[in-house]
């Protein structure tokens, strides 16, 4: 049989020896992993440069929770329109276009001069973060279709997607302390220069859906749910549960997600295939990124200040405090996706890391004034970190795993997109309750006396605690019921063709 030429210019057969192609997908993980991370590291590497920003351009308090939400209401609401760019148009353009857009406003942001320039600059990061993020995610997809290989592939991927957080409050500190805040957006520019040149060299540009079309109504009816569902959850940080801001907006954005829902059935070329949805595994994994996301900001936003306003930890030090967790996390992952979900099935695997997380978080709630790190909080980080790695690797591949190629970068955006959401309402939530807790705590003491005011935090980090124990620990219930028994088995059929 002749050699064929693929896609991307190179031909089969003797020409392209097996040992070449499997090194060239190993090399395109490495690029697509390295673009994810930049995205996962906005989430949070500004967040611990804030103060020396604020303090920079002088914006006030009130103004300062934008500097993240920004970011998080353009990336939530733009993440499916983003997949679907990426399937119509190609996957390499996607890419590329995501990561030279997002390296251009990142230097923007560094280089704000006031507020309004930086929280344009963190939205249009998002914006370019919703094109990049499911198109990294899409490129995987396609990439490793054999078990074995999309496995590893996975955990991976799984783990920088779990344990970025981390790893940005650690870069956020040590650029912070040893730099300037507007390092902490510089660095993406650096970051963006071997991303793209990897992108560049190795991917194609294959368009699966080249014979779709663009769902307008769709994307208005769920780029406007997704935006007031995260800002309605936003607002509840802000104003309280009873204000027409976060009530009004929540449901303006259940109505408009219900409408978008009944859109995708009438719809010629749906943004959303229910078909993607329709599976009991891929639905399962939905649902417990969704969770996981909410439950994980318990971990990163409250022990933060744990660690810097209690512990008196620096910046820096604060992010290597998370090392552990994520060390841990990675060999889940590892561990999780290549061995234990293969032999026993997501309906074991998964569940059983969600228990792990939620002990991890119920022990952290032993915290006090006088505590440790070592002691208090090291181990409990490490059985988290293990809970995580069986939980978010294993359901980003279920969540993906046999989707048509067509249909691989709005998959791959749906993910991001619960994960994102799930991030907005487990801040808001447990913002609330951690200062509700606090409040109290307060009623009939003295606010003023040193001693009482550090019991108030310490009061509300472990009602933050507690309350991401109880997220994981519904997650390991509802995915012990959703998921289906036995290990699941990769569809030849349904399996994409892989285009490198």
């Amino acid at each position: 049989m002749p050699p064929k030429t693929l896609t991307d210019g190179t031909r089969t057969g003797a020409e392209q020896p097996p040992s070449a192609a499997s090194a060239k997908k190993w090399w395109i993980l490495a690029v697509v992993a390295l673009a994810q991370l930049m995205v996962v590291l906005d989430a949070t590497i500004v967040n611990i440069a804030l103060p020396s920003a604020q303090a920079d351009l002088g914006f006030s308090d009130g103004n300062r929770q934008w500097i993240v939400t920004a970011y998080a209401l353009a990336f939530a609401s733009l993440l499916l329109l983003g997949g679907r760019i990426a399937d119509l148009f190609g996957r390499k353009t996607a890419f590329l276009v995501g990561v030279v857009g997002f390296a251009a406003v990142s230097a923007l942001g560094g280089a704000a001069t006031n507020f309004e320039m930086l929280v344009t600059a963190r939205a249009l990061q998002g914006a370019f973060g919703a094109l990049l993020a499911p198109a990294a995610l899409s490129l995987l997809n396609t990439t490793f279709t054999d078990a074995k290989e999309r496995a590893k592939a996975f955990s991976v991927y799984g783990a920088i997607a779990g344990a970025g957080g981390a790893v940005g409050l650690l870069l956020g500190g040590v650029l912070t302390d040893a730099l300037d805040w507007r390092w902490t957006l510089y660095v993406n520019v650096a970051i963006a220069v071997v991303a793209f040149a990897g992108g560049w060299l190795l991917l194609s540009n294959h368009r699966d859906a080249e014979n779709s079309k663009l769902d307008v109504p769709g994307t208005v009816l769920v780029a406007a749910g997704l935006f007031s569902l995260v800002y309605g959850f936003s607002n509840a940080e802000t104003h309280d549960w009873g204000s027409a801001r976060t009530w009004g907006f929540l449901i303006a954005g259940g109505v408009l997600l219900t409408a978008f829902a009944w859109w995708q059935k009438r719809a010629a070329h749906p943004l959303l295939p229910l078909r993607i949805l329709l599976d009991r595994n891929r639905a399962a994994s939905f649902f417990a990124v969704l969770i996981s996301g909410a439950g994980m900001f318990g971990v990163f936003l409250f022990l933060t200040y744990y660690l810097q306003l209690n512990l008196g930890f620096s910046p820096t030090k604060t992010g290597v405090a998370f090392l552990p967790m994520v060390g841990a996390l990675m060999v889940a992952a590892q561990i999780g996706t290549t061995a234990l979900v293969p032999r026993l099935g997501p309906k074991a695997v998964i569940p059983l890391g969600f228990a792990i997380a939620a002990v991890g978080m119920a022990w952290l709630t032993g915290i006090g004034v006088g505590s440790d790190y070592v002691s208090t909080v090291l181990p409990q980080l490490v059985i988290t970190g293990i809970g995580l790695g069986l939980v978010m690797p294993p359901a980003m591949q279920m969540a993906t795993g046999g989707v048509a190629a067509e249909d691989a970068g709005v998959a791959s955006a749906t993910v991001n997109a619960m994960q994102q959401v799930g991030g907005s309402i487990g801040t808001a939530l447990l913002n609330t309750l951690a200062a509700s807790a606090a409040t109290d705590y307060l009623a009939g003491k003295d606010p003023t006396d040193k001693l009482v005011q550090a019991q108030a935090t310490i009061e509300s980090y472990t009602t933050a605690f507690w309350w991401s124990a109880g997220f994981f620990a519904a997650g390991a219930l509802i995915a012990f019921l959703l998921f289906r028994r036995g290990v699941p088995q990769q569809d030849a059929d349904a399996a994409p063709v892989v285009h490198m």
